[in-house]
């Protein structure tokens, strides 16, 4: 993560929270961050440095004014003014990650190689919320190398009980008994 997008997404994490408004611009944010990924064109368009600023910021303001919170709209014009709305992405994780210290949110992601059913994937949240003392952000992958079990990656911490990892192990163990 740039140093730009911690300093402008926490800055914007900053307004909110004081504001009493940072859930709903999380949630606009990602909304919004989703919009410029599913349409290149536009993000394109409002990066082209041949169109003047005022027209760039102008095209957000038609867009959005009115379906986003007007701090929200405002910091993406100021994004867009300095030539960094490339950078929302990564702005939003910067605002997520202060959002998430805030509320007492931690990140887990669940590797395995099929995907979990809702109930298994809302089992292994509650058993983490429990043993963690935190609310838990569950995001769920699918990797068929990791051929069973479930790889876990919490705050940066990664627990791994996946088949893959115990054949390493194993071989590891096997390679090292000399006859």
């Amino acid at each position: 993560m740039t140093e730009f997008a911690k300093m402008y997404g926490g800055s914007l994490y900053d307004l909110a929270a004081e504001e009493r408004a940072d859930s709903e611009i999380l949630a606009q944010l990602d909304e919004c961050v989703g919009l410029l990924r599913d349409n290149p064109d536009y993000l394109r368009l409002l990066s082209t440095p041949s169109l003047p600023k005022k027209e760039r910021c102008g095209l957000l303001d038609e867009a959005l004014r009115g379906e986003i919170h007007i701090y929200l709209l405002n910091f993406l014009k100021i994004l867009c003014e300095r030539g960094q709305l490339r950078q929302l992405a990564e702005c939003a994780r910067a605002y997520r990650l202060r959002y998430n210290a805030a509320h007492g949110i931690l990140e887990a992601t669940a590797v395995s190689a099929v995907a979990l059913t809702s109930d298994q994937a809302r089992r292994l949240q509650n058993k983490l919320e429990t043993v963690t003392g935190k609310q838990i952000d569950l995001h769920c992958k699918v990797d068929p190398g990791v051929l069973g079990g479930i790889r876990l990656d919490i705050d940066g911490t990664e627990l791994d009980g996946t088949v893959k990892n115990r054949l390493s192990g194993l071989r590891s163990s096997i390679a090292a008994v000399t006859l």
